[in-house]
């Protein structure tokens, strides 16, 4: 009886450990999707360490209640056993490490996110260097000629006084800082990322990366607390650009008390602090961003060069549609794509200020996929011919359903 008792403790007290390890190795691979595989591991190690004392116990019990009187070694099957499955444990760990999906993230091109990335869930988004030629990436933008034209100009008047300053010749004071004004979706985002790149490229800035944000990033809800998060937030875009999207809303109009002057003011003194290490560009309407520009002295010396979006033309919003084809492998019948450029000529002489240019093109592909979606869905066998190819039906569904 005291035999078989020691067993089953000992086997009880193993299996309590195996299935506490089974569920942390469960827990790492949770924590593999979201890029934190590797503290996860480490927890797991800590957590075998504390359960090493039980698996010995365990292990004793069952070998003192199989063999009597004898001491408790490891048998030949413990270690044959043991050794395979703490390999086995080691490989599994390393894979589920060296795959974190997090760490193998690699931002794509900025051509490749058809000219304006998908709106940010957070109101501060900060985007690292890419690698690649940030001037061949501005050109092949669709669209925005005179905006590629500013860029390339800009671009050679810093270049040229870089040069002149290396010589030891005078340069005239310049601020890099810069007004972008236009409707939503018409690259500025895009834009602001290539121009803080290109600031790398020619020295002006150390990291070139982009902060983006907005009134939401830097104004607080309580007084006194603004002036902090502006404050943090302008620090993570020390030698980068930070980017203010609809900078017009820190101005509310009519508003006779708002937070947003203070996140101005504290802009305003940091631009002065760290003017060599530090590039604003703002975004918005252009009429909205003239009456925020006019409304503090600080920011009409300091803005001084502006740079306008131009909305797109109906073959742009085609061409902006092709290019969402052919990144995500599809192609369409000659039908859908006459019915495609109609409707972006209607769009075009129909449109209102809050047009969404490449976003709507963006929502319309979309909504043509999902319709494509709904057409294949009920059929058995489907071809990789009809799996990528969008026809006039879906095109028609997909402007009727938003």
């Amino acid at each position: 009886m005291k035999k078989e008792l020691s067993g089953g403790c000992g086997i009880a007290i193993l299996g309590s450990t195996l299935m506490i390890i089974i569920f942390g190795i469960i827990a790492v691979f949770n924590m593999r999707s979201d890029g934190e595989a590797g503290e996860g591991f480490v927890g797991l190690m800590v957590l075998i360490f504390l359960l090493s004392p039980f698996i010995y116990w365990g292990y004793t019990l069952v070998y003192k209640s199989l063999h009597p009187g004898q001491p408790v070694r490891l048998t030949k099957n413990v270690i044959r056993y043991g050794g395979a499955g703490l390999i086995a444990f080691g490989v599994l760990m390393a894979w589920a490490v060296l795959t974190n999906s997090h760490a193998e993230q690699t931002p794509k091109p900025i051509t490749e996110i058809a000219q304006e990335p998908n709106e940010p869930k957070d109101s501060v988004v900060i985007t690292e260097v890419m690698e690649g030629d940030p001037y061949q990436e501005l050109d092949e933008l669709i669209g925005l000629e005179s905006v590629k034209e500013e860029v390339h100009t800009l671009a050679n008047f810093a270049k040229i006084q870089q040069q002149r300053k290396a010589q030891g010749l005078k340069v005239p004071k310049m601020s890099y800082h810069l007004v972008f004004t236009g409707s939503p979706g018409t690259g500025k985002t895009t834009v602001a990322r290539i121009v803080a790149r290109i600031y790398k490229d020619l020295g002006i800035l150390k990291s070139g990366h982009t902060v983006e944000t907005d009134r939401s990033g830097l104004v607080a809800n309580y007084v006194g607390q603004t002036a902090t998060k502006t404050n943090a937030v302008i620090d993570s875009a020390l030698n980068g650009v930070l980017f203010i999207d609809e900078a017009y809303a820190l101005v509310p109009e009519n508003a006779s008390s708002d937070y947003g002057q203070e996140a101005i003011s504290t802009l305003l003194k940091r631009m002065e602090d760290d003017r060599d290490k530090l590039v604003v560009i703002i975004a918005g309407y252009p009429n909205e961003m003239k009456r925020f520009i006019d409304s503090n002295p600080g920011l009409q010396s300091r803005f001084t060069r502006y740079i306008d979006f131009p909305d797109y033309t109906d073959q742009e919003l085609f061409d902006i549609f092709k290019l969402y084809l052919n990144k995500n492998q599809y192609t369409i019948t000659d039908d859908a794509a006459e019915l495609l450029k109609n409707n972006f000529s209607h769009a075009i002489a129909t449109k209102t200020k809050n047009f969404g240019n490449a976003r709507y093109v963006r929502n319309i592909f979309e909504r043509a996929v999902e319709q494509q979606a709904n057409r294949l869905a009920a059929k058995r066998s489907i071809s990789d011919e009809e799996l990528s190819l969008l026809t006039k039906e879906d095109i028609e569904n997909a402007f009727k359903a938003r």
